[in-house]
């Protein structure tokens, strides 16, 4: 007797089959049902977990048909291997595997100082290229005016400045109310100068020495510490060196720094 299937439905009807990709840390989907897109950060028996831009972490069963890459439905399966750390940028963000750098944006980022511009370039540089955002020197408030009025920031251009030891009344102080709108942000960090944003433990000194007022402050710490006062150029490489990721930052810088990125690259 001739066996019969019970299933009747026709073949044009069932779902076709989708490819598997393993949900290797670092892989980048979107679950279409939220929209939320992320990098896997971990996956565990049953469950991915992304994380996007923004640090925000979500959690999705690994169902079938349960995500989208580039575009096309995938099935999220675990990984071989078992589960593994994602690789990160020196700010601390996943890093997207063979991410080219996008075509920069009309936005900038003007940072006070050629050290302040090295040490934002080596923690967050990675970053940087993967959102298109260019970072420019600044070499002095007095500038900004001119700055500002000369790129006419816009909704789809917006303008984020890093200054030094911005305190609430002084004349760089008051330069920077004058220039900010809703398209311009001016943020400041606490620090005398960038070199005190290094934690002194990743420099290997037990503090920041206090120099007097009316002294130069580069030029005290150097005498203090015992560095080559006649050559702060040497002394900055050294710190620069010691800074390896966000972790040798102190939260000051970067909070401020984040906010900026997080400001230029919002959609108009």
């Amino acid at each position: 007797m001739r066996q019969y299937s019970a299933d009747l439905t026709p073949p044009w009807k069932k779902p076709q089959p989708v490819p598997e990709v393993a949900a290797e840390p670092g892989l980048v989907v979107e679950e279409p049902g939220t929209g939320f897109c992320g990098a896997v950060i971990r996956c565990e028996a049953g469950t991915v977990t992304l994380e996007d831009r923004f640090g925000k972490h979500r959690v999705f069963p690994l169902e079938p048909r349960g995500f989208l890459l580039e575009g096309r439905v995938v099935t999220l399966v675990r990984p071989a291997s078992g589960p593994r750390r994602p690789a990160r940028t020196a700010s601390g963000s996943v890093a997207v595997p063979g991410a080219r750098a996008r075509v920069a944006r009309a936005g900038r980022i003007y940072v006070e100082g050629r050290h302040d511009a090295e040490l934002v370039e080596k923690v967050w540089g990675d970053d940087l290229r993967v959102e298109g955002v260019v970072v420019e020197y600044l070499e002095g408030v007095d500038d900004l005016p001119s700055i500002v009025e000369d790129f006419a920031p816009g909704p789809d251009a917006r303008l984020g400045i890093l200054v030094d030891h911005l305190v609430p009344g002084s004349k760089e102080w008051r330069i920077a109310q004058a220039v900010t709108s809703e398209h311009a942000l001016v943020v400041g960090h606490p620090y005398i100068d960038i070199w005190e944003a290094v934690k002194p433990a990743s420099v290997g000194i037990g503090a920041w020495p206090r120099v007097p007022r009316g002294q130069d402050w580069k030029t005290g710490v150097c005498a203090a510490l015992g560095w080559r006062v006649a050559n702060p150029g040497e002394a900055w490489r050294r710190i620069l060196d010691s800074v390896h990721s966000y972790k040798d930052l102190e939260p000051q810088l970067l909070g401020r720094v984040e906010e900026l990125i997080d400001f230029v690259t919002a959609p108009a």
